[in-house]
């Protein structure tokens, strides 16, 4: 892995994904493959219950084998989550040689990107990473962030997401100033206290329009 990793969120709904392995590493990939609308196939002789249940459900496509030759073959990207450091290398190796973009759990060096530690508050999401030098890190950071950003950030996100879509459409375009000016305490306040349309009302009035 180089130093500085290029930072970017990936749109994959409806993408084909390849998780190889079925245990409780390989469900929590594949848990947030399925969040982002990803259409998952696993290839794992045998699966945890919990990635079992989401089989049963037909929310994704499962091999039951091993991985073979081949197998990576027409995915958008592939994540490899087996604790057999052998079949890891060939995954990796393989979607390499076929530019398939490559993670493997645990083992930066291998990967192609890796994951970050994610804060999510409704349609805002904050990616903490450490280049894969420390999962441990980033995860701590992560917990601190949490108590930063309240649970109704996810509210504020949403409504200054509906007055820059009215903005939008009559043409208006506020610079990043002006923005920032318009998020006052009491606005953010309104939010808070679970007064939505007040708050939106006063983003609009603060920005004139």
């Amino acid at each position: 892995m180089t130093a500085f990793l290029f930072p970017v969120m990936l749109d994959l709904e409806g993408r084909p994904c390849l998780v190889v392995g079925g245990g409780v590493v390989a469900g929590r990939k594949i848990s947030g493959l399925l969040d982002a609308g990803a259409r998952v196939t696993v290839v794992s002789p045998v699966l945890a219950s919990t990635v079992l249940d989401i089989a049963r459900d037909g929310r994704l496509r499962w091999w039951p084998r091993e991985y073979a030759e081949g197998d990576v073959a027409g995915f958008a990207l592939v994540m490899v989550a087996t604790d057999d450091d052998a079949v890891n290398a060939r995954v990796s190796a393989e979607a390499r040689r076929r530019s398939v973009w490559v993670n493997c759990a645990d083992d930066p060096a291998r990967c192609d990107f890796i994951l970050p530690s994610v804060l999510r508050r409704g349609a805002l999401t904050v990616a903490v990473s450490t280049g894969g030098a420390s999962p441990t890190v980033a995860h701590m950071i992560r917990e601190e962030l949490e108590l930063v950003l309240p649970s109704d950030y996810a509210v504020l996100t949403e409504v200054v997401a509906d007055v820059r879509r009215a903005l939008r459409d009559r043409g208006i375009a506020p610079d990043a100033q002006r923005w920032r000016d318009a998020l006052d305490d009491e606005m953010k306040r309104l939010v808070a206290a679970g007064r939505p349309a007040e708050a939106r009302d006063r983003l609009r009035e603060r920005l004139g329009v």
